[in-house]
């Protein structure tokens, strides 16, 4: 049974889900211990058990260890089985990250799946639906599995209530592509998310965006979500590429201006405009596993994060594979073998 250290590298949920993901993926068993040791409340939380849960459900798993608070669990998985699952977190825990846990076996099963999850589907420290739908699912499209998201309700945090479906037309083999260059750039545009929030502070956000990046009022969006859906703001950024679409976040919290969320969101696309780098630091995460199961040959990123090293640890625990980052003038190639 092979054993994972959950306090590695940065510590977070994410060693988990990839675990669980591999496991599948690969029919093997394993034990996490210390899981999200870093973490101000270690343990597990809703989301985290859900994901597992759904692990389970998928393969058949004997599982050991999946309640809330619990730092370890037990994963024995049998076989995958496509099919037609729901999953409810319960909480506004993040729906996406749910479906990335049981995403990746699922794009090799045998046979379409559809996966129905409600809980949060814009939390912070998770990608939002318009961030799977934009930037990563387009790239496994390319990869030859198509997975048709739809966002049915928004679930904000703390309110959660979200309802999101996928519906995932696999691949018998992931097709490797090359991921060297953005090509040149044929769309940008921002989009201000509010519910129950004053229609002021989406301007405001979308205000800094445009005069900051120099866009024009049509590039500049307001986008109203149902009240009862909320409170809720966030600020959305895409930027979009010949060969990738690059997507940026920010929430609005209580006691935060909406002019902090906004300088925060175009620090972050300034920082990638600043580069030629094809591959953000969040989007280089998001990848290591469709790599590893041979979705791609090489893609160039920027300095690997800690997420980036603690899903490199995780694959070569399962499959052996070293994750190879060399750099590339100002950025990295980043391979695996």
């Amino acid at each position: 049974m092979i054993t994972i250290d959950g306090s590695h590298g940065e510590g977070g949920g994410q060693i988990l889900r990839s675990a669980l993901s591999l496991a599948v993926c690969t029919e093997q068993a394993f034990r996490i211990e210390r899981i999200r040791a870093k973490r101000e409340r270690p343990g597990l939380l809703r989301q985290h058990v859900t994901a597992a849960r759904a692990a389970a459900e998928i393969s058949g798993a004997d599982m050991e260890g999946c309640d809330v608070g619990s730092t370890s669990l037990t994963f024995k998985p049998r076989a995958l089985r496509a099919g037609r699952y729901s999953f409810s977190i319960g909480t506004a825990g993040s729906c996406t990250l749910v479906l990335q846990t049981v995403l990746p076996p699922l794009l090799m099963a045998s046979e379409p799946s559809v996966i129905r999850i409600s809980g949060g589907t814009h939390n912070q420290f998770a990608p939002p639906v318009e961030y799977l739908s934009r930037a990563f699912l387009p790239l496994v499209a390319r990869m030859g599995a198509i997975v048709d998201l739809e966002l049915e309700r928004h679930g904000f945090f703390p309110r959660g209530g979200g309802v999101i479906e996928a519906r995932i037309q696999p691949a018998a083999r992931l097709a490797p592509i090359e991921l060297s260059a953005r090509g040149a750039r044929s769309r940008g545009f921002a989009e201000a998310y509010i519910s129950a929030v004053p229609t002021h502070v989406a301007e405001r956000e979308l205000a800094v965006v445009g005069e900051r990046l120099n866009w024009r009022p049509e590039q500049l969006i307001i986008r109203g979500v149902r009240s009862d859906m909320g409170p809720g703001n966030v600020l959305v950024v895409t930027l979009e590429h010949e060969h990738v679409t690059e997507v940026f976040i920010g929430f609005g919290e209580r006691g935060r201006s909406a002019e902090s969320v906004a300088q925060d969101v175009v620090r972050e696309v300034q920082a990638y405009l600043a580069h030629d780098a094809p591959v953000g630091p969040h989007l280089a995460d998001q990848l290591l596993l469709p790599m590893a199961l041979g979705g791609l040959t090489s893609f160039v990123t920027t300095a690997p994060t800690p997420h980036f090293e603690s899903n490199a640890e995780v694959i070569r625990a399962f499959t052996g594979k070293q994750t190879c980052v060399e750099p590339r003038g100002a950025a990295y190639v980043v391979t695996m073998r």
